[in-house]
């Protein structure tokens, strides 16, 4: 029986297509996840396969392979007092083939050893089978970063301070209790003091089950390139990889306001949602940013028989490229006139693709967004991309290959696609 409001704090580490679903969500119900940090404390926690602790996946009502749910982000409540983070360095002989997935003890080579906290700093984390210290990354320059009773500002604390935080390291980040992971704050880094800026937290890894079984962190085409023959169980092939849903975006317009496209690559979808981040720059530069518990609430929607490959995002308008903003009444009675004189007619009513693209480096990325853009829309690559160069753009998403190729497109198009309505809503 589906619910139109399934409430979840199920954490889960591998996206896994046979496993049983939560849920499932009725077609126009919500979603209220309770969800744990990204990024640095999944890593600095050697007991599971993935960089990244997600929602268990919630099965939808109706959704079926080939479909595509919208994903109407409502509300991403910050709940972190504190989080670590910074730019990190792989520890040579504390993993095999990659430091995210296949952790090893440098002490007994087990792989993902169960291990237990003493003390902070970055050897606290110990294996129980022979108590030595397990870190497969080393937080290079770190930093804590304190955030203010609103959450609106977070600020960068000295040595001391983060030391204080590292000592209650669990309050502060607000882990739910299903979570299984350390918090990043026992880290006790404190680089980087005295640095101000403002909160605006999006959403890093959101969307449907992928058809093979990935490391929630590795649901992309960067991080999944990762797995093409690697030296542990998650290993897939090329053809394997293509399964993947790029749940695992760190798109920074993902964010509350906006909406998500995403495919439906296993039956009913499986929707899940984690990494959320206080603040992020385009491209995640230093490779991590603030990674935070949050309260995110969707609104889920199918679409039928769409056939979609990857996420498409619905941008807030004030985050949309400029050449990629639907036009106004003004521009649409000016373009008019000046095709009347000329005695040709011309597109007004247009509305922001925008179609995310990943791959092993940026190169590869934008190659597979225009290609996803031209399958979706029927389009020819060429004209595609003359039209994301005068009417949109191309922005990374992250390093080293996550993007979006954004250009304008007649209603007519999105009306064939059954999307139009959503952009009436999100546009007009």
């Amino acid at each position: 029986m589906p619910h139109r409001i399934v409430h979840t704090s199920k954490m889960t580490w591998v996206l896994d297509p046979k496993e049983e679903m939560l849920g499932p969500v009725a077609d126009g119900g919500m979603i209220v996840a309770r969800v744990s940090p990204g990024c640095w404390g999944a890593m600095i926690t050697p007991d599971y396969a993935s960089g990244h602790e997600v929602t268990h996946p919630i099965a939808v009502e109706g959704a079926e392979v080939g479909d595509a749910v919208c994903l109407k982000i409502k509300k991403v409540n910050v709940l972190s007092l504190a989080t670590t983070s910074g730019t990190d360095n792989f520890v040579e002989g504390n993993y095999v083939g990659d430091p995210f997935v296949a952790k090893r003890c440098p002490g007994c080579g087990e792989i993902n050893p169960k291990t237990y906290v003493e003390g902070i700093g970055e050897d606290a984390i110990k294996c129980v089978k022979c108590n030595t210290p397990v870190k497969p990354f080393h937080l290079d320059n770190g930093y804590t970063m304190l955030f203010n009773e609103k959450r609106t500002l977070g600020i960068t604390v000295p040595p001391a301070e983060a030391e204080e935080i590292a000592r209650q390291a669990e309050y502060f980040s607000a882990l739910p209790p299903e979570s299984c992971q350390y918090s990043s704050n026992l880290l006790a880094k404190g680089d980087l003091p005295g640095v101000l800026t403002r909160v605006r937290p999006m959403v890093g890894n959101m969307g449907s089950c992928p058809a093979v079984a990935l490391p929630s962190s590795h649901n992309a085409g960067d991080f999944g390139s990762f797995l093409l023959g690697a030296p542990h169980e998650y290993a897939v092939t090329e053809e394997e990889l293509k399964q993947r849903t790029d749940g695992h975006m760190d798109i920074n317009e993902v964010r509350e306001g906006a909406m998500l496209i995403v495919p439906v690559k296993v039956p009913q979808a499986g929707i899940y949602v984690g990494d959320v981040h206080a603040m992020m720059g385009d491209g995640e530069i230093a490779g991590h940013t603030t990674d935070v518990s949050a309260e995110v609430i969707l609104e889920v929607k199918v679409i039928k028989a769409i056939n979609l490959d990857g996420p498409i995002v619905l941008p807030r308008l004030e985050d949309l490229p400029y050449l990629a903003r639907p036009y106004n009444e003004g521009e649409k009675l000016e373009a008019i006139e000046l095709a009347n004189i000329y005695g040709f007619k011309v597109e007004t009513e247009m509305y922001p693709l925008q179609v995310v693209g990943s791959g092993a480096d940026l190169n590869k990325a934008t190659e597979n967004g225009l290609e996803r853009m031209a399958n979706l829309t029927g389009l020819l690559l060429a004209e595609v991309k003359n039209r994301a160069t005068i009417t949109g753009d191309i922005e990374i998403g992250r390093l080293p290959g996550m993007v979006q190729v954004t250009m304008l497109i007649p209603a007519s198009i999105l009306g064939g696609l059954k999307l139009l309505d959503f952009y009436r809503e999100q546009y007009n």
